[in-house]
């Protein structure tokens, strides 16, 4: 645990992703963004598992990196750019490019790593409690290109700029008010339960659907994360975007409803 740990628990169709640093607010190591990657790697493959939960340890989400590793690697341009581009950027491009829908959760400390993560997510709630930021500029570097792609699309570049220039940190009340949270709770354990039960709200759904649903957003959306490819054009994506239609998922949600029943997906 002196590295910290990602942690996988299943229950049903819904996988809970813990991000665990103890004694650094679940700050991420080299090992935890190795282990992200591969996690989410595997998850996609899993035909059992409908929506994912990302959550960090305890009372915090992520307080960003793990700064005692810093010294390793950081001073030397190639060891730094690895870093980058194959560790932290593998991990958020695998979560990107996985087709389960992402549910984050987030309380306490949300900064720089862990604004990353969520920034990947589908759907992001919050504890009043949490704050976010990235204020790496008191640490004397900025933000890896491919990275801040990724949060100013998320957060918005004024946002972005903010919180990067100003070394701003803004509570959950800001962050869904410039749109970034869909949902604030009052505190942390009834945050965790809004979470689940939006992850147990999505299981019920038709699977394929969700899936399908983010394909076409990602292709539509922007780069494939891990291929560095252009937006797809919309003439592309009508040529598989209808394969769905002779598929048993799409009969049994029409049949259901002509027959007035739950659909059983």
């Amino acid at each position: 645990m002196a590295c910290g740990s990602i942690e996988l628990t299943v229950d049903g169709a819904i996988a809970t992703v813990v991000l665990s640093h103890p004694g650094k607010f679940n700050a991420m190591s080299r090992a935890m963004w190795r282990r992200l990657r591969e996690l989410f790697l595997e998850l996609p493959a899993r035909a059992d598992l409908r929506c994912v939960v990302v959550r960090g340890e305890g009372a915090q989400f992520c307080a960003g990196g793990d700064i005692a590793e810093y010294p390793a690697f950081r001073f030397q341009p190639d060891r730094l750019r690895a870093f980058h581009e194959d560790e932290v950027w593998g991990a958020l491009g695998a979560l990107l490019d996985c087709d389960l829908p992402l549910v984050a959760a987030i309380a306490g400390h949300c900064m720089g790593a862990g604004v990353e993560i969520a920034s990947c997510c589908d759907i992001r709630v919050a504890a009043a409690d949490a704050r976010f930021g990235a204020p790496i500029a008191r640490l004397g570097f900025p933000m890896a290109p491919r990275e801040a792609q990724l949060v100013a699309r998320a957060l918005g570049e004024a946002t972005a700029r903010e919180l990067l220039l100003e070394a701003a940190v803004l509570d959950a009340a800001e962050m869904q008010a410039r749109g970034f949270l869909q949902r604030v709770l009052p505190d942390a354990a009834a945050m965790h339960a809004h979470a689940l039960e939006r992850a147990r709200r999505i299981a019920a759904l038709a699977p394929q659907a969700a899936r399908l649903n983010k394909q076409t957003l990602r292709a539509l959306n922007g780069p494939s994360a891990l291929a560095g490819q252009a937006p797809a054009a919309i003439e592309n994506i009508v040529h598989w975007a209808y394969d769905y239609a002779d598929n048993a998922e799409h009969r049994e949600g029409i049949d259901a409803f002509l027959a007035k029943r739950p659909a059983r997906f």
